[in-house]
């Protein structure tokens, strides 16, 4: 991958509304973030790419210090986290979080709604393949703990039933 393919995809990748983005293949490795807080770190196993992947991330990279205070309130907000009682659905996948069938359609759950085993959740998209995520079990939904369209990791917290 040349230096112009990855600023084709950063480009491309800013007007886009998505949240994260990452390519991997044999050679190559790329992660870009528009979450606040989080830097992106690009590796690549080839030592001639890794300088022109350095050098595309920088503009990723710079903001970091501006965004390390918004990043306290968060991890304030976090803290109490642990107290709350329930059950964490993790993600399945990565993918992107869909909380409703479509834009114009109500939410699959809502915080305070009772839900059945086997019920929706929410759908992660991953690689063009809508996976729906199930109830581990029947419970009240306490927490919602992703937005929409959010870009989600295998493991992240969805959602808390109790």
């Amino acid at each position: 991958m040349n230096i112009n393919e990855i600023k084709d995809l950063m480009a491309q990748f800013d007007q886009s509304s998505l949240r994260e983005f990452s390519y991997k293949n044999q050679s190559d490795e790329l992660t870009f973030s528009k979450n606040e807080g989080q830097v992106a770190v690009p590796t690549a196993s080839a030592a001639p790419i890794a300088a022109p992947l350095q050098a595309a991330s920088a503009p990723v990279i710079e903001p970091t210090p501006q965004a390390a205070p918004p990043a306290e309130p968060e991890t304030v907000s976090e803290a109490p986290a642990p107290a709350a009682e329930g059950d964490v659905v993790e993600s399945p996948l990565v993918g992107v979080a869909y909380l409703a069938a479509g834009p114009d359609k109500p939410p699959f759950v809502s915080v305070g709604d009772q839900v059945k085993k086997g019920q929706t959740l929410m759908i992660i998209e991953a690689m063009k393949v809508m996976n729906e995520v199930p109830a581990p079990k029947d419970g009240l939904v306490t927490e919602i703990l992703v937005q929409n369209e959010e870009m989600v990791e295998f493991g992240k917290g969805l959602v808390r039933i109790k």
